[in-house]
């Protein structure tokens, strides 16, 4: 990717979200752009367990570094993961362990689906410096490598459930997309493991003609593919992100996902990014927060609401 000066990319950000067509569904607020001049691929994004004002995102490639911003996109600093490497990290998710929270870096991408087996990142979830800024060095917690029982996958969705103790992911090319599982449980335990394959999840919208004009003949294939994913601290609800909606799926008392993700979930066109990639649920479970890929990205929160299960 050829990178634009950051004040260039962040003109042409603001220029593209005010575009006509690109109008804000119900219940979706920009909230802010993303600062940071070396974040131009975010493909992850978590709130922080232990910090709750700070969201942690990462790009696809390239260096081993998580980054945190605000959720107006402020640039909060950033931490290198020692004896990580980013081959193509897609997603990120938070975990409660004995020794604190733990962010686990998902580097789950295949696109070619050739990879021998993908791998998960376990890093502590580190407090900023007295300025509010992260920034050093943290230590590689656990890596654990992953195989498929079905073949190699892309996928870039990857998500912790409280309420289960799994960790899920959803692969992102097949149609329906493919629920996968870990128990957190066991993830830490072993260095290799094959993940469970659930089933699938209820197939997302297909392309229409109006996406053909939208997104054009070339990009319209690839809008109702999981670019993202996320669960709530409850355990109750999923936010599963693709290039064209937002997808809210609902899980009732006693349900496991498998069933909840055979539901048609509530859809929100938008948020009107260019690639969405990341989308993460607030501490409280109220929003979402969503960004995608390109310098200056906007930021984007939707609203969730509540939910009585």
């Amino acid at each position: 990717m050829q990178n634009l000066p950051f004040w260039l990319a962040v003109t042409l950000a603001a220029i593209t979200a005010c575009k006509p067509g690109n109008e804000l569904p119900e219940g979706v607020q920009r909230t802010g752009t993303v600062r940071s001049g070396t974040l131009d691929e975010i493909s992850g994004i978590q709130s922080g367990m232990l910090n709750p004002g700070a969201w942690f995102v990462h790009n696809d490639s390239g260096a081993a570094v998580v980054h945190a911003i605000g959720e107006d996109g402020s640039d909060l600093g950033a931490f290198r993961v020692s004896g990580a490497g980013n081959r193509d990290w897609e997603d990120l998710a938070a975990v409660p362990t004995a020794g604190g929270p733990v962010l686990v870096i998902g580097d789950i991408g295949d696109n070619d689906a050739r990879r021998k087996h993908v791998t998960l990142y376990f890093v502590r979830e580190p407090e900023p410096g007295r300025d509010g800024r992260f920034s050093g060095t943290e230590n590689l917690l656990h890596r654990l490598r992953l195989t498929y029982p079905d073949g190699a996958r892309d996928s870039e969705a990857l998500a912790y459930d409280a309420g289960s103790g799994d960790l899920l992911i959803i692969s992102k090319r097949d149609v329906p997309p493919r629920l996968y599982r870990i128990p957190l449980e066991r993830a830490l335990s072993v260095d290799r493991a094959e993940l469970e394959a659930l089933g699938t999840i209820r197939p997302l919208r297909p392309a229409t003609r109006r996406d053909l004009v939208t997104f054009g003949q070339r990009e319209a294939p690839w809008i109702s593919q999981p670019t993202g994913m996320d669960i709530d601290r409850d355990g109750h609800r999923a936010a599963v992100i693709t290039y064209r909606s937002t997808y809210l799926f609902s899980r009732n008392r006693g349900e496991s996902w498998q069933t909840a993700f055979g539901r048609e979930p509530l859809e929100i066109e938008g948020p009107p990014g260019p690639k969405e990639e990341a989308v993460g649920f607030s501490p409280g479970g109220d929003f979402v927060l969503a960004t995608s890929e390109g310098l200056g990205a906007a930021v984007y929160r939707l609203a969730t609401g509540t939910t009585e299960n």
